[in-house]
């Protein structure tokens, strides 16, 4: 899988989902650097009198809308008009998320939300999905989990943490699990399989909710439609 992307084509993705934003919306805030120009982009319309309310999904997607200016509501007193939020790899209209371990919250979001505008760079797309999945569990299901994702066909990889000891600690306070699946044929199978482990809270599996998938180039913007 093509890793990277450029900032540009980032930008332009992100900016392109954010001008789809209406006066008077519930606007999902997702996390990562392509959800992050969209979050820019708000907040420039903000300062120019667009009245929206955000609804982060991590930590960093809410310090993101704080700086821009957005206001912040929650999903106990609104439900999101539309949710903008990245993907690490998308085929067929579905996706893998999760590589900022913010996938739970992310889900619930975007899922809460009358419609999904994912942002991505060209280097997100495939003609199938093989990127590892990342899942979140509970720090004492670590070894159950484990185990069952080897007997479900993965092989799973504690994420360790960039700048500390240890592993990758969520906003929600529990462990990821990157597993490797190969190429997922099916995602809507290994999404239930996966929901149906004791001690996951979440994968990175997001099947059916993306209502189009706005991919920057470095000439402009492809919106997919799945």
């Amino acid at each position: 899988m093509k890793r990277g992307g450029s900032d540009e084509a980032k930008r332009r993705a992100g900016e392109s989902a954010a001008e789809q934003v209406e006066d008077g919306m519930i606007v999902g805030l997702g996390t990562g650097s392509t959800a992050a120009h969209a979050i820019d982009k708000l907040g420039q319309q903000v300062d120019a009198g667009l009245d929206i309310q955000g609804i982060p999904t991590s930590f960093q997607a809410r310090a993101n809308a704080r700086e821009a200016g957005i206001p912040l509501t929650t999903l106990d007193e609104a439900t999101p008009d539309i949710a903008i939020d990245g993907a690490d790899q998308f085929a067929d209209g579905n996706l893998i998320k999760g590589g900022g371990a913010a996938h739970a919250r992310e889900k619930i979001v975007d899922s809460a939300a009358d419609r999904l505008l994912v942002v991505v760079d060209p280097t997100k797309e495939a003609e199938t999905l093989e990127h590892p999945v990342p899942i979140e569990l509970l720090p004492a299901a670590r070894q159950p989990v484990t185990d069952a994702l080897e007997a479900a066909g993965g092989e799973p990889t504690l994420r360790a943490a960039a700048h500390k000891d240890g592993p990758v600690v969520t906003d929600n306070g529990n462990l990821v699990v990157d597993c490797d699946f190969g190429t997922i044929d099916v995602p809507a199978e290994l999404a239930t399989t996966l929901s149906q482990i004791p001690g996951v809270v979440e994968h990175g599996l997001f099947v059916g909710l993306a209502a189009e998938i706005h991919v920057g180039t470095a000439n402009g913007v492809r919106v997919v439609t799945p």
